[in-house]
């Protein structure tokens, strides 16, 4: 891919962003004969995709159909509802159906540039086993995304920082302003600006304005902060349901080292040789593959609370209900980690079903003893309470006088929220930890207006010419909640959108 250098360029098309949208916005837009110039802020295409599980949700799939599932898209649509909640009155649903018919059509096209699947797997509450899992890893989308595009001809400009929409005396787009290597640069757009910029998960001053209460919880991915949605609305774009967003979720610590999952080449052989194993071969020959993945990549569920699980900071001491807002608090401990702290009558009802430690939906459940299998780095182990805390350098006797406090609530207030959960107390040796824990942004929904066919919205409901939006930014009021939404909307969306923009009429 071409590196970012200076001098002014006119194109047809541009995308500002090299994520899974922004890749599919340029490929679909070269393939209608525009000559389009995909600008990235990051040293490396992929965005959230790269670091997502990279799941999609389809219904009438090839897979489902060889598997002799019959599912419609009008199911999916219902399905829909059960994760929308206080939400739902607010959702754009032209653009929901949008999606799930569309879904099956993107994951062929996803096929065809060499992505590998295998599934369907179920993910409740969806009625139908619809969750196609990719593999090896989301590293696929922009290593054949990317791989598609050039062969295209479109040309990728990395590290080149768009901050700014220019305005044509229509009032519509005529280009974008950007800083590369230090220096502004203008590149116009004949036809269209496609905005496919990634979400504002890691955007302190959108969450200080939407939801202040999470402004300082850093995002999973650490360069999404809402850049296309600070041009648009600077130009007069309408951003919508600015307050849903998804977190604070609890995730472990990454490993020191990527795990073998993520270090794999994205190549189609090994996705080929792992779809046609995990599709015929025994679950159990993969299982420490799939674990060596999930216990890198994943949180605690919240069962592990409901169950008497506690959380203690680097100091020892409790800090929280648990079975509130455990994250919010979380973030606001020293160096922003917890532990989760438990006995034996906990860690024996989560080393085995039903009970799991993590889930990657779709993939497979982690128990306890995967843990020490696989991130030693995380498990702890002791027989008793100021052994457990001196091995996690915490101070003497203080996480054993945090869990004697603890018991003693419960003790002594049986009608408490946790009692009344069914929480047992911390009292049966040996004693276990998992941690450290941190408290994460997965990501937001809010984003810019948009119509179907993903033209953006000024305040007054007017589109803006010429300026379209993909993936995050452009969901237009569309609520992506539950597994394997979100990146089939970038696909489609950005596919849908480049098609558009590359349609449009030349601007004089």
């Amino acid at each position: 891919m071409k590196r970012a250098g200076a001098g002014d360029a006119a194109v047809d098309v541009i995308v500002v962003g090299g994520g899974a949208s922004g890749l599919s916005a340029a490929i679909e837009a070269a393939a209608a004969g525009a000559r389009t110039l995909v600008l990235e802020k990051n040293a490396m295409p992929g965005g959230s995709s790269r670091l997502s599980v990279g799941s999609i949700n389809a219904a009438g799939s090839s897979l489902q159909k060889r598997a002799g599932i019959v599912d419609t898209p009008d199911e999916h649509f219902e399905d829909m509802d059960r994760f929308t909640g206080a939400f739902s009155s607010r959702e754009n649903l032209a653009l929901r159906r949008l999606l799930v018919d569309n879904a099956a059509e993107t994951l062929e096209w996803l096929m065809s540039l060499g992505l590998c699947f295998y599934g369907p797997t179920a993910d409740p509450p969806h009625r139908h086993p619809r969750m196609h899992n990719v593999v090896p890893n989301s590293r696929a989308y922009p290593y054949c995304l990317g791989r598609e595009a050039r062969r295209r001809g479109v040309e990728i400009r990395l590290g080149a920082r768009v901050d700014e929409l220019l305005r044509a005396p229509d009032g519509g787009v005529r280009g974008v302003s950007a800083l590369i290597d230090g220096e502004r640069v203008q590149f116009q757009a004949r036809r269209g600006v496609v905005l496919a910029a990634g979400d504002y998960s890691n955007g302190s001053e959108m969450k200080q304005r939407f939801r202040p209460e999470l402004a300082g919880i850093p995002g999973v991915n650490p360069t999404a902060t809402g850049d296309g949605h600070r041009m648009a609305e600077a130009f007069g774009a309408q951003l919508v349901n600015g307050e849903v967003v998804y977190g604070p979720g609890l995730r472990f610590v990454e490993p020191a080292r990527p795990s073998l999952v993520r270090r794999l080449p994205p190549s189609w052989w090994l996705g080929q040789l792992m779809q046609l194993s995990l599709n015929h071969l025994p679950i159990r020959w993969f299982r420490p593959f799939v674990m060596a993945f999930m216990t890198a990549s994943l949180g605690p569920e919240a069962a592990m609370l409901r169950a008497g699980a506690v959380l203690v900071n680097a100091e020892g001491r409790r800090f929280t209900d648990e079975l509130a807002q455990p994250g919010l608090a979380i973030a606001q401990q020293p160096r922003g980690l917890a532990w989760l702290v438990f006995d034996s009558r906990v860690a024996q009802m989560f080393s085995a079903p039903p009970h799991h430690v993590s889930t990657a939906p779709g993939v497979a459940f982690a128990y306890l003893p995967d843990y020490l299998r696989h991130r030693k780095d995380l498990y702890h182990r002791a027989e008793n309470l100021d052994a457990l805390g001196a091995g996690m350098g915490m101070p003497a006797g203080a996480l054993r006088q945090a869990i004697q406090a603890h018991n003693a609530q419960l003790a002594g207030e049986p009608s408490s929220k946790a009692a009344a959960a069914g929480r047992g107390a911390v009292t049966e040796g040996p004693f276990y930890a998992l941690g450290p824990l941190e408290s994460r942004i997965v990501i937001t929904d809010g984003a810019l207006a948009v119509n179907t066919s993903h033209q953006v919205l000024a305040t007054g409901g007017a589109v803006i010419p010429r300026l379209y939006a993909a993936g995050s930014v452009g969901q237009g009021g569309a609520l992506l909640a539950g597994n394997g939404h979100h990146i089939v909307w970038a696909v489609t969306s950005g596919r849908r959108a480049g098609r558009f923009a590359a349609q449009a009429p030349q601007r004089a």
